[in-house]
């Protein structure tokens, strides 16, 4: 396509090194709405082929400077745009997403693309550091050692089903590798293979605008676990970044860890987001939290990682109110569709999973029509849910949970309960600071953001953001998978003892 026309019809081929390449077989993909089509399936010879040319790649990318990659990301994000609208169309038609949430993935997108190129414009990812000789120091002389950060070489990325754009292609992931230096190998999700192939149109047009080799980006479709298996145990790849299940991602993180040279596998896996209002902002205002959270719970119909599945909240009226105001709002909440058939299965699961416990109360219940979800909502005390593992597992999807304690005493107690999370939120007020003040070593412990006032849905891609936390949430509590720190996930420091700077890499001076 010429990138003017909102009209696209995927070709179902594979991108290896810069060529189309078509498969012996095909899948065909289930849109939730508009026509379906023909895409290629994954094999691992497809996988040995755009690793090899990665590898290859590496010699020129991972030795480019920093203005180089930085004009490349930023044709990236161009080329993005250019092909908007064909964008929104194919990845509404796929996922079921409406149009608005798309164009806003899509700036979201574009954003982190150019946000990372001024990131390593300024040169702060290298972390510059020098040691200078003292060569009259005693009783040895000191010589002289830079250190800089440097990339790790082919990195693979699998695409995640919820966001098919911010966390997929061109995603978090590649866009940190590629700001590395790093190539880029991507697994697409089967969920959306039109926009995955639309976007990677994209990065081969800014491949070739920028003059560089093929093999900095491939794009594989489809495929069953071999070709997941073959691209994590692949010897040439350094390093794997994932968005996905607990159970799809710990398999991986295993097959990482098993290699004969372990790499690691930077994971971000499931999150119940818990929500602790503390009581002088439940008696002020418990019912407007209620709502609120009603709202963050249902948006995108549930399918987001920071989704807050769980409100802590005291027994008594005022946790009555908040309550009562989270369930009426959810009864007015219409029914979405969700991202694939599997998905809508497994949020039906998981209610059946509530439904099935003695232990929990119901407080307001729908029933699920294929692929569509409707919210539900349940309430437990402290006691049980510290009893039951089960209950603290993510039901992705528009699924809530209230747990009623007897105060921030025992607040504390179940903060402690928790497993790792993506966040952790305190609705407070000045009143509640000491309160406050006693959860805050737990949840900074448990949580890689910890919020105050708010609702966790929203990530803003930014300098200071953590977006990890604590297993399960991540595989990798030091590092975080939205913003620019990302980017440190695929470098590693290298010292230079005495080294000249004819010799040092490009970005040292």
């Amino acid at each position: 396509m010429d990138g003017t026309t909102s009209a696209f019809v995927p070709h179902g081929r594979h991108l290896i090194a810069g060529e189309w390449v078509a498969a012996d077989t095909t899948f065909r993909s289930e849109p939730a709405h508009g026509e379906a089509h023909d895409f290629g399936v994954g094999t691992p010879a497809l996988v040995d082929a755009a690793v090899k040319a990665a590898e290859d790649a590496f010699w020129t990318y991972g030795y480019t400077d920093v203005e180089t990659r930085a004009k490349f990301l930023e044709t990236i994000a161009d080329e993005i745009d250019a092909r908007g609208e064909a964008i929104t169309l194919i990845g509404t038609q796929e996922t079921g997403l409406p149009e608005a949430r798309l164009q806003g993935e899509r700036g979201r997108t574009v954003g982190q693309l150019r946000l990372f190129a001024s990131h390593i414009r300024a040169g702060d990812c290298l972390d510059r550091r020098q040691d200078e000789a003292l060569p009259d120091r005693a009783p040895l002389p000191r010589p002289d050692i830079k250190l800089m950060q440097r990339p790790i070489g082919p990195v693979a990325v699998f695409g995640a089903s919820n966001f098919p754009l911010a966390f997929s292609t061109a995603g978090g992931d590649t866009a940190s590798a590629l700001a590395a230096g790093c190539p880029v190998v991507v697994k697409g999700h089967s969920a959306h293979p039109g926009t995955g192939e639309i976007v990677a149109e994209a990065i081969k047009a800014a491949i070739e605008i920028c003059g560089l080799p093929g093999g900095v980006f491939s794009l594989v479709q489809g495929g069953k676990r071999d070709v997941g298996t073959a691209l994590v145990q692949h010897p040439l790849i350094k390093a794997v970044g994932f968005t996905g299940s607990l159970g799809g991602g710990r398999a991986l993180f295993d097959l990482c860890a098993q290699r004969p040279e372990p790499i690691p596998f930077f994971g971000e896996l499931g999150s119940v987001n818990p929500m602790f209002v503390l009581p002088a902002a439940a008696k002020a205002r418990g019912a407007e939290i209620g709502k609120g959270w009603a709202g963050s719970l249902t948006m995108g119909a549930g399918q987001f990682c920071t989704n807050p599945g769980i409100a802590v909240i005291g027994t008594g009226p005022e946790g009555d109110a908040f309550v009562s105001a989270a369930s009426e709002a959810l009864k007015d909440a219409p029914a979405q569709v969700m991202l694939t058939e599997g998905i809508a299965a497994a949020y039906r699961d998981g209610k059946d999973r509530f439904d099935e416990r003695n232990t929990v109360k119901p407080v307001f219940t729908t029933e699920q029509e294929g692929r569509n979800a409707r919210p539900n909502l349940y309430e437990t005390d402290a006691a049980a849910y510290l009893q039951d593992h089960a209950l603290g597992e993510e039901v992705f999807g528009p699924l809530g949970l209230v747990i009623r304690v007897s105060g921030p005493e025992q607040m504390v107690d179940l903060a402690k309960g928790f497993e790792g999370q993506l966040t952790a939120t305190l609705h407070m007020d000045e009143a509640d600071t000491d309160a406050a003040h006693v959860l805050m070593p737990v949840l900074e412990r448990k949580a890689g953001r910890v919020l105050a006032n708010g609702f966790p849905t929203g990530v803003e891609v930014s300098d200071a953001m953590v977006h990890g936390g604590p297993y399960p949430a991540s595989t990798n509590f030091g590092a975080t998978s939205v913003g620019t720190m990302a980017i440190r996930r695929f470098q590693r420091p290298v010292s230079y003892q005495n080294l000249p700077d004819a010799l040092m890499p490009a970005g040292w001076k």
